[in-house]
């Protein structure tokens, strides 16, 4: 007997083959028969008839780490119909932690809260801290989560592990090395998927301090790719200052080697097309040509929908990391609104703004097109959604000038969104042409993180309903298989990604008239009270997570049928050749 079976519903099942008529039924969390008329008996059934059926979508890059212990439903990912997550990227991760030194779980955590904006009263409220290694950290969440879940072992929890405050600035001796291989290797062992790790410039502790694994040498970097290659099933994942802009000959050099040293992809996160800088894909892309001609293989990630990110001269952001601001955005807030106030400050901060130093975050720097967001003050009534440049016209005012007393107005607590720069057609078709590239992903919502400032979750529902409704830059069956097989396959997932025959029963049931996704907005549901951005669903009927309904017309069922896919056993080894 059946489980469940899916009648009439249009299949697309992630080949990328045209899309087909059927019925579909699951029978002990599987996909058991796909046919027309089926008449074999099950226990319950629906009419989908002018509806999509898809494989549940797969995530390349999250940070559910912390979250999936509060939230095993990995909202809002999961209402919009992703059924697998990769966590443990960028080189963070909650484990391993060392037993002998309790203080190194509140370390995580502030440096958690820094650099991938995460609450500090939730991860000190929302998660047990019970353990030390990697595998009782994947034991801790087995069984009790609601999404099919792959976790990294951070570089940075490694080098803290094993030198302790000496990681920040130090180097390991041959023991420290020997015995951060060692653990790593334990951690494998335990199912890990992999190695995840940093060099980016961006990328600070709680302290203020470059976090661990930025300290850490191309020999340290080497030694633990090849020992990844060690393990089935098994890849990597690297962030390097380049990775917002473009790469250095040093930087493609090292992706090059950890890859062809592990013998295993590598996947970096995430490559920003624009129009504006023509030359930025190519020299992106050509570290994956020149891995390919090592042995190895380099995929870049990228978002098929715009993101946008939203910041406040408050809170520390990326407007921070522009040379000569930093020190100004540091100071307490009575200060730092005397100093924003100052015309000759103000026009210091501009001409740096522009200056090749500021590289990538001279895009952010056109503050008569941000968009004021929340506001907080009654002098600000009525100002949220106008843009600065209307503001300031109104004003008699220069636009920056205008955005500091707004924000002085608030104490410095406005909500800011800078309007993107690359939403013209040229950026647009520069995408299309990027996406059908052999080393080119979609994926990289950072799903978890930047919790009250981005949601970049909903990429799969917007893509989607993109392709179907709006620009059309690829068709639905293509869109599907971007979002399911492709990472699927990368990852080396066992029976997952399609919708076949003995295949796991993870799947996504959507109306194509009317999917996509809501406008982001604040709610105040993470523990503590935090806030965060979520964006409701729109058009996603159901979602199935291993032959269970997880998700019904955006409302979560209560079941938690997700698994803790470790390497080898859930993955198999993916040849870089």
């Amino acid at each position: 007997m059946l489980d469940h079976v899916i009648k009439g519903a249009t299949v697309v099942d992630g080949t990328g083959a045209p899309a087909f008529t059927a019925d579909v039924g699951i029978r002990d969390g599987r996909i058991a028969v796909i046919g027309r008329g089926v008449a074999e008996e099950a226990r319950s059934s629906e009419d989908a008839s002018g509806l999509v059926l898809a494989p549940g979508f797969v995530d390349p890059h999250t940070h559910y780490d912390a979250q999936l212990f509060w939230d095993p439903y990995a909202t809002p990912s999961l209402n919009h119909g992703v059924t697998t997550v990769a966590a443990g990227n960028c080189g963070f991760t909650l484990a391993p932690l060392h037993p002998a030194r309790p203080d190194d779980a509140d370390y995580t955590r502030r440096m958690m809260s820094k650099v991938e904006g995460m609450s500090l009263v939730a991860l000190e409220e929302g998660a047990p801290w019970s353990w030390h290694s990697f595998g009782e950290y994947l034991d801790a969440l087995e069984g009790r989560i609601a999404v099919n879940a792959g976790f990294m072992v951070g570089h940075c929890a490694l080098r803290r592990y094993v030198m302790g405050p000496d990681a920040i600035g130090g180097q390991p001796s041959e023991e420290q090395l020997a015995e951060m291989l060692r653990l790593f290797h334990e951690a494998m062992d335990a199912g890990a998927w992999g190695f995840s790790t940093t060099q980016s410039s961006t990328h600070s502790d709680g302290d203020g301090k470059p976090v661990a694994s930025r300290h850490a040498l191309p020999a340290e970097l080497l030694a633990l790719s090849r020992a990844v290659g060690e393990h089935e099933g098994t890849q990597i994942e690297a962030i390097v200052a380049g990775c917002l802009d473009q790469f250095s000959d040093a930087e493609i050099e090292l992706f090059v080697e950890m890859s062809a040293a592990a013998g295993r992809p590598l996947n970096w996160n995430v490559l920003t097309i624009d129009s504006a800088v023509p030359e930025r894909v190519p020299r992106q892309l050509f570290a994956s040509e020149q891995a390919r001609k090592a042995g190895g293989r380099v995929v870049a990630l990228t978002m098929p929908i715009l993101t946008p990110m939203n910041m406040s001269l408050g809170t520390f952001c990326a407007l921070n990391l522009i040379p000569g601001w930093g020190p100004v955005l540091g100071l307490p807030v009575p200060e730092r609104i005397e100093k924003l106030r100052d015309p000759d400050i103000q026009k210091e901060l501009l001409r740096q703004s522009q200056s090749k130093e500021a590289g990538v975050f001279r895009r952010l720097t056109n503050f008569g097109r941000y968009v004021i967001g929340d506001t907080y003050s009654e002098t600000n009534r009525g100002l949220s959604g106008r843009v600065v440049e209307d503001i300031a016209a109104e004003r008699g005012q220069e636009p920056f000038a205008a955005l500091v007393e707004i924000c002085a107005a608030d104490s410095l607590r406005t909500v800011l969104w800078p309007m993107p720069t690359d939403n013209d057609p040229a950026s647009w078709a520069m995408r299309a042409e990027a996406w059908q590239h052999e080393d080119v992903l979609l994926g990289g919502s950072d799903a978890g993180a930047h919790l009250d400032r981005m949601c970049g979750a909903p990429y799969t529902t917007r893509f989607i309903g993109d392709c179907l409704r709006g620009r059309r830059l690829t068709s639905l069956e293509q869109a599907v298989k971007m979002l399911t097989d492709d990472p699927a396959q990368l990852f080396g997932l066992r029976q997952r990604g399609r919708i076949e025959e003995g295949f796991h029963a993870d799947l996504v049931l959507f109306d194509p008239e009317r999917i996509a996704a809501g406008t982001a907005t604040l709610v105040h549901d993470l523990p503590g009270d935090s806030p965060r951005l979520d964006a409701k669903a729109i058009g996603i009927r159901a979602v199935w997570v291993n032959g269970v309904e997880a998700i019904r017309d955006d409302v979560v069922s209560g079941a938690v049928p997700g698994r803790v896919l470790r390497s080898g056993r859930d993955t198999r080894t993916v040849s870089t050749r």
